[in-house]
């Protein structure tokens, strides 16, 4: 698309005259073209008098409103500055990055991971997997020639439960679960192997059927149910037309459909107790641990853990570093001569919540001698409220007492323990549209500004009233004027005449 632009020179915005203002100027050319009336420039006596009379007052207004905007943005930024600090603290120890990172001594077997809030210092255990959880899947074996070819009509009956299987993967024995089985149903508006997949999804009981395609286009069924051994299943042509519909049977002697899987759990033993899942991703074995498994083993893997030395320390940095910014932009809004928002309670608040940080209490109920704050952790205050880091006191507490550390930085919610939970108050009491930033923003400013203009449209009424009053009376003044120039006039050309006749 083609676009053009003039490339003149854009004309400078006016306001658009009032009617009072057109007249009054066409008025004031016609007299002075006429060289009648008083000869007094009205429209600019006009606006130097209503200027003078509300100048002061319009003034006022515009900086209260100026001052109010001012603080509306100031409050609006430390608010996102204090989200974001505590956003990204929560982000930070939710990765787990900060608690003891579990160790697995064979990952060809499993790997292991944290969990959100895990605590796993001191982990030691060991585990011997002698069977990985799979899904049952048959394929059919002959094909058809699209996804559109008829199957046949009738009814099939899909059914979940247990089954055993012979040593060629075929299907021994099946033993129907609790569940009712679905019955598929192939009429005239679904016979076709596309029309039956979709029947056999439509049932929902944890079987996914799809179509296979090969290289010339041929056609297969495939099925997948979900993993575990209860989820074995078995289909079965109930009522069969045309004798077709049975290709697709799958359970005890059914050859026509391919079982290249078993169902099966998990199955695996923890410090000697043998134990089995449905799947091989497991997060209820150990506690702030899961466990993926990838592989059969006779020899058992060893679990252990190492503390994330590195990133707990680099974890306070980062965290002081983002802290001093933060108060530093907030120290400067509260100050009693020059803050903005000097006079904010809410900013006040916050003020006192970041500078009792370090002193307060992260950990109830720690253990003699474990660190229960930050200030046990090396973090000191200085004397203009920004933090510093004593890297030595930080190094002895992570080498004495790693779990203590960890602690203060693990994943907690509001009204627990840690520093997490220390900030999201903070950050909770900062945006609150009851009572913090939120509030400030929104009601108290927000409404401040809204009372002005009000009064702003009160004193602009007011302005234009006075100016439509002054411009009648100098409309009529120059009327009056103009009739004495006539008057004049007149006079004038009489004693002309006059004086003319004596002399003749």
């Amino acid at each position: 698309m083609t676009t053009t632009s003039s490339t003149g020179a854009t004309p400078p915005a006016t306001a658009p005259a009032t009617t009072a203002s057109v007249n009054a100027s066409a008025a004031q050319q016609l007299l002075s073209s006429l060289n009648s009336g008083s000869g007094v420039d009205t429209a600019s006596l006009v606006t130097s008098l209503v200027n003078a009379q509300f100048a002061t007052k319009a003034a006022a207004l515009q900086a209260r409103s100026d001052a109010l905007t001012t603080k509306i943005s100031d409050a609006s930024t430390l608010k996102g500055q204090i989200s974001d600090f505590a956003s990204a603290l929560e982000t930070l120890v939710k990765s787990g990055s900060l608690v003891s990172q579990p160790k697995s001594s064979d990952t060809g077997v499993l790997n292991v991971t944290p969990l959100v809030g895990a605590k796993l210092n001191g982990l030691s255990g060991s585990i011997t997997v002698s069977q990985l959880a799979s899904a049952q899947t048959a394929v059919s074996t002959t094909a058809l020639a699209s996804r559109n070819a008829p199957v046949g009509t009738g009814q099939l009956t899909l059914t979940l439960g247990t089954a055993s299987y012979n040593a060629d993967g075929s299907m021994a024995s099946f033993a129907a679960g609790s569940g009712t089985p679905a019955t598929i149903t192939i009429d005239g508006s679904n016979n076709s192997l596309s029309g039956l997949a979709s029947a056999i999804n439509g049932a929902r009981l944890g079987v996914t059927a799809s179509i296979v395609t090969d290289a010339d286009g041929s056609a297969y069924l495939s099925l997948k149910g979900a993993s575990g051994a209860a989820q074995a299943f078995t289909l079965t042509a109930t009522s069969d037309d045309a004798g077709t519909l049975a290709a697709f049977n799958v359970g005890p002697g059914a050859a026509a459909m391919r079982l290249s899987s078993p169902a099966q759990n998990a199955k695996l033993t923890l410090d000697g107790v043998a134990v089995e899942r449905t799947g091989n991703s497991i997060s209820d074995l150990v506690q702030g641990l899961q466990i993926d498994l990838t592989g059969t083993s006779t020899a058992p893997v060893s679990l252990s853990s190492s503390t994330p030395t590195t990133a707990l320390t680099n974890a306070v940095s980062d965290f002081v570093d983002t802290y001093n910014q933060v108060f530093a932009a907030l120290k400067a809004q509260v100050d009693p001569i020059t803050g903005d928002l000097r006079s904010d309670p809410a900013a006040q608040t916050l003020y006192r919540s970041l500078r009792g940080l370090t002193a307060q209490t992260l950990i109830t109920g720690a253990a003699p001698g474990a660190p229960s704050m930050l200030a046990d952790l090396g973090v000191k205050t200085n004397r203009d409220g920004s933090l510093s880091v004593d890297a030595t006191a930080l190094t002895n507490a992570i080498t004495n007492n790693p779990a203590g550390v960890e602690a203060i930085f693990a994943y907690a919610a509001i009204g627990s323990d840690g520093l997490n939970a220390a900030m999201q108050k903070i950050k909770g009491d900062a945006v609150s549209t009851t009572y913090g930033l939120g509030y400030s923003i929104n009601n108290t400013y927000t409404n401040a500004k809204g009372d002005i203009a009000k009064l702003q449209d009160d004193l602009a009424t007011r302005q234009q009233q006075m100016s439509d009053r002054l411009t009648q009376q100098f409309a009529a003044m120059n009327a009056k004027v103009a009739a004495y120039k006539s008057t004049q006039a007149y006079m004038t050309q009489q004693i002309d005449m006059w004086t003319k006749s004596g002399n003749d």
